[in-house]
């Protein structure tokens, strides 16, 4: 017997959400909600983290009856081993990326491309004298291919750290150094966390969760940072300006194109060949007023840093975009792309553009961009999107909303240079209790939660008790689309918080970037810490990933609390077989690293457990309320 359909108000904060929702159930279209349905209830093992497949003696569940598999492991050893891979999965995502940013800077140097270019060179100065490279007197092509020896390096085995390191406070270091948890480099920790859990290897769950945090940091400090850095090497360093954001950034008159993943190289790309006059003389040939280009999720968040371009939507609005019946094109790279966006594409006249032999999809259109082919390949793309415009069906074109304005742009950067060069400001600030502390809000949406409103309810009342917030990836559209992302949300926050974003000009939520990202918030708190002469766990400040799902978000929240920094989830991973490994992460780990995580599905319950955390940190520091 078929389902009755969840509500759409259960389903999504936004009206343009359950619109798309609606139109597509009128259609026929399954999308990620009846997905979900047909895939509940979940298994009970699986999600407390009891099963194994990791060798055909099983596979294995670990049970009351039978609490032990084949190979005699126990639910923590199962558990951690699971665990352990999971975040080695998004420590490989996110780490690739930042080599995919070597190899960009590599093709640069060695003139394989000229599509791309050293944009910020003050910048790659910086980050190599940052990293021990001889920079004064220098050309900047010698410069790089030095930094480019580094981080290439970072990703080896021949290390025994890796080079951003040279950011951590000491305090921090020396516990790492002590626990055993000082990042090697990137391939190294992933590569040992999946030999560690073959059978046979670790079964000492604690140890395992040890590696697993070591691996974490290789992404955070590691591959994510450089992954950051070198994007604004290459594509600039972000200073903010207004965009847009919501479906109604999808426009009916222009040939839309909707760029989707986590990497700036593709998109970057396909920007600046729709920027060209003669493909948008053939786009107004066809009877479109011109060619627009939106982002949805990471990607998205990558061209709206550095060059304004509106944002679609998150995670859990990308087949709904599709719906709209107005995009031409969708063109990805890689990460969070759902394979369901294939078959939704083929219900409408919208070409799935796939270009990235890491992430191949069934049924889309491929397109192997490299460095050297990357901006002619970005014009046979949006020829394609142009040609598809003629194919659009205008009864099947609904857009359910205006966009609204967002201030986006807030690297370290921007944020130093709009305190006059210097953090003191922020610092007097927080000395004063206008700026009581910190929380940065990051990550995905989850179909099992009401679309952002964990999100967005989070940052409404961490703004409400002085605490700047700081979002990625997203959260960034969710707080959008809330009204955060603006100046005049001042009216939301505080009494202190309005005092001082309002003199700056600046929201009182910061768009920090797309989820690799958060390697600014890391250098960020890292700075301060350094300035402070403390530990980044003395710090009042915190992260929270309310609505994730992702393995990399994993990598990412585990990495925030291996640096000292408390961690919030609105549900848990899947651990709750192993009460060992579940008493780390919620308690053990503060008593090794000076934070912990902890699990709240209430967000307004979560805000006050973050004010409780910063009035206790802010105590420590000596600073009064």
């Amino acid at each position: 017997m078929a389902k009755e359909p969840r509500p759409v108000e259960e389903l999504s904060l936004w009206d343009d959400a359950q619109a798309m929702i609606t139109k597509a159930r009128a259609e026929g279209i399954d999308t990620v909600y009846e997905r979900l349905q047909h895939q509940t209830p979940h298994c009970r093992i699986c999600e407390q983290g009891l099963s194994c497949r990791n060798c055909t003696m099983g596979p294995c569940k670990i049970t009351a009856k039978a609490p032990r598999g084949v190979c005699g492991a126990d639910a923590d050893v199962v558990v951690a081993r699971n665990f352990g891979r999971f975040v080695a999965g998004g420590s490989a995502g996110h780490s690739d990326h930042g080599r995919d940013l070597i190899e960009v800077l590599e093709a640069i140097v060695t003139g394989e491309t000229t599509d791309y270019k050293i944009t910020d060179e003050p910048k790659l100065r910086r980050i190599a004298e940052e990293v021990g490279v001889t920079v004064a007197e220098r050309d900047v092509k010698a410069v790089a291919t030095d930094l480019l020896e580094v981080f290439f390096g970072d990703f080896g085995s021949r290390k025994k750290q890796i080079s951003f390191l040279s950011r951590v406070p000491q305090k921090r270091k020396d516990i790492w150094k002590k626990l055993g948890m000082t990042p090697r480099g990137v391939d190294r920790e992933i590569a040992e966390m999946m030999h560690r859990t073959h059978m046979g290897c670790d079964n000492d769950a604690p140890n395992t969760m040890i590696h697993a945090a070591r691996t974490s940091l290789s992404d955070g400090w590691g591959g994510s940072m450089i992954g950051t850095e070198l994007s604004d090497v290459i594509f600039g360093t972000p200073s903010p300006s207004m965009s847009e954001a919501n479906l109604g950034v999808i426009k009916e008159d222009k040939v839309n194109i909707l760029v989707h993943g986590h990497n700036p190289v593709v998109s970057e790309m396909i920007l600046a060949a729709a920027r060209d006059p003669q493909i948008i003389a053939e786009a107004k040939a066809l009877g479109a007023t011109g060619i627009n280009v939106a982002g949805l999720c990471c990607t998205g968040n990558e061209l709206l840093m550095r060059q304004g371009i509106p944002m679609a939507g998150n995670h859990l609005m990308t087949e709904l975009a599709i719906i709209t019946g107005a995009v031409e094109a969708v063109v990805v790279d890689y990460q969070c792309i759902m394979p369901s966006l294939v078959q939704i594409s083929g219900c409408y006249h919208t070409r799935f553009i796939d270009t990235a032999q890491k992430a191949r999809f069934t049924g889309a259109i491929h397109f192997d961009i490299h460095p050297s082919n990357a901006l002619e390949q970005a014009r046979e793309i949006v020829r394609l999107a142009v040609k598809a415009y003629s194919e659009r069906d205008a009864s099947r074109v609904d857009i359910p909303c205006e966009p609204v304005k967002i201030m986006t742009g807030f690297s370290n950067e921007a944020v130093i240079s709009a305190l006059g060069g210097t953090l003191d400001p922020l610092i007097q600030a927080i000395v004063a209790g206008d700026v009581r502390g910190a929380v940065g809000i990051v990550g995905c949406n989850n179909p099992k939660i009401k679309q952002d409103s964990m999100n967005v309810t989070l940052a409404k009342e961490l703004i409400k008790k002085d605490i700047l917030v700081l979002v990625t990836g997203c959260v960034t559209t969710a707080a959008g689309k809330a009204g955060l992302l603006v100046p005049e949300a001042i009216e939301m926050a505080g009494p202190g918080l309005k005092k001082v974003c309002g003199a700056l000009g600046i929201p009182p939520v910061l768009h920090y970037g797309s989820c690799v990202d958060n390697a600014r918030i890391l250098q960020l708190c890292a700075a301060l810490a350094n300035a402070l002469n403390v530990d980044i766990s003395d710090l009042p400040v915190g992260a929270s990933s309310p609505e994730w799902y992702s393995e990399k978000a994993a990598a990412i929240g585990l990495y925030a609390v291996a640096s000292g920094i408390y961690t919030h989830l609105g549900h848990p991973p899947n651990i709750l077989g192993s009460e060992t490994v579940t008493n780390l992460a919620v308690s053990g780990l503060e008593d090794l690293v000076g934070a912990s995580f902890v699990i709240e599905p209430d967000p307004v319950k979560a805000a006050e457990l973050f004010d409780i955390r910063i009035k206790a940190k802010r105590k420590g520091l000596g600073l009064s309320e």
